[in-house]
């Protein structure tokens, strides 16, 4: 479900978060949203601090929409994780005024796993990089199913 303020904005950058209660992964878009890019993980303060990283990205990136990744079961149920998901999107929303959408994130996380196993990265190494990279592949995917807006997670149960 996308959380619409009333100042949405349709132009400039998409940001991908890869929800987590101590870490949150970011992959940023270009600003014709055409490439998805891992930008950085954000370690968890607390709600002010957060909560001013958050309005800095979208300054200063020039976010117009966030892509905030749901963590939903094979068979499409969602899970606790996406109930703590949706509140961090309906709070991401109100901090930041901006329109956050839900994308699903399956798979998101195993694949940056694989794919920096490929890389001989070290297990210290991965952890700093798995987050921000699950976030850039969510974001990618979001980018080639076509943008969607407005579909609700229900719409992924397919």
């Amino acid at each position: 479900m996308s959380t619409v303020p009333s100042n949405s904005n349709d132009s400039g950058r998409l940001a991908g978060i890869d929800y987590g209660d101590v870490r949150i992964g970011v992959a940023l878009t270009d600003p014709e949203r055409r490439l998805a890019s891992p930008f950085e993980i954000y370690a968890r303060r607390d709600l002010a601090a957060d909560a001013a990283y958050f309005r800095r990205l979208a300054s200063e990136e020039r976010i117009a929409r966030f892509i905030v990744g749901l963590p939903i079961h094979l068979d499409g149920r969602e899970s606790p994780k996406s109930t703590e998901a949706r509140q961090f999107g309906q709070w991401l929303a109100e901090t930041t005024g901006l329109e956050v959408t839900f994308f699903d994130e399956r798979f998101t996380t195993t694949e940056a796993d694989h794919l920096m196993a490929d890389a001989h990265l070290t297990r210290k190494r991965r952890k700093a990089r798995r987050d921000k990279l699950a976030a850039q592949i969510m974001l990618t995917a979001y980018l080639e199913a076509g943008q969607p807006r407005g579909e609700s997670a229900e719409a992924l149960d397919g």
